[in-house]
């Protein structure tokens, strides 16, 4: 996860007031929002860029939300995306986690509902990177240690 430019977050939705708002109350809080106006053309962006984070609609034309979170996936296993629904269901809720999106909210929401969903998937984005470093250098701790130790004995026979 990048630290020295700002989250950078792709919104997906075919109506244009939900986009607005979105990208007003991301701007105020420092976040680089672009958006698109539904699933292809989301996805055409989400591959030439670099996003952190894309927030999308269900319900759209040519390409729903949870279709767009599986290709968003195919391209990029780490890909953080959320999911608004105007029409919530539990089948649907089930579905849009299966296909790996990290959150799913449901209108009409609150601006900090979707602060609160946003800071928890990209959280969980952050601590999977540190895991991960953590992992490499636990893994590289196991292998150097034993060649060191051989080394060791080595020199210590050499100078007996």
């Amino acid at each position: 996860m990048r630290t020295d430019k700002p989250i950078r977050v792709l919104v997906v939705d075919d109506e244009q007031l939900v986009r607005d708002l979105l990208v007003s109350y991301l701007n105020g809080l420092g976040f680089a929002v672009e958006t698109a106006q539904g699933g292809l053309e989301g996805l055409e962006k989400y591959s030439g860029g670099d996003f952190d984070l894309v927030i999308t609609d269900l319900s759209m034309p040519n390409m729903d939300g949870i279709e767009l979170v599986k290709e968003l996936r195919e391209i990029d296993d780490e890909a953080v995306v959320l999911i608004i629904t105007g029409y919530p269901t539990i089948g649907t809720a089930v579905e849009a986690i299966k296909q790996g999106a990290a959150d799913y909210i449901t209108k009409p929401f609150t601006l900090d509902e979707v602060k609160i969903r946003i800071d928890k998937a990209i959280g969980a984005k952050t601590l999977k990177g540190r895991l991960k470093s953590a992992q490499g250098l636990a893994w590289g701790l196991l292998f150097s240690i034993p060649l060191w130790l051989v080394i060791g004995i080595l020199l210590a026979w050499m100078f007996r």
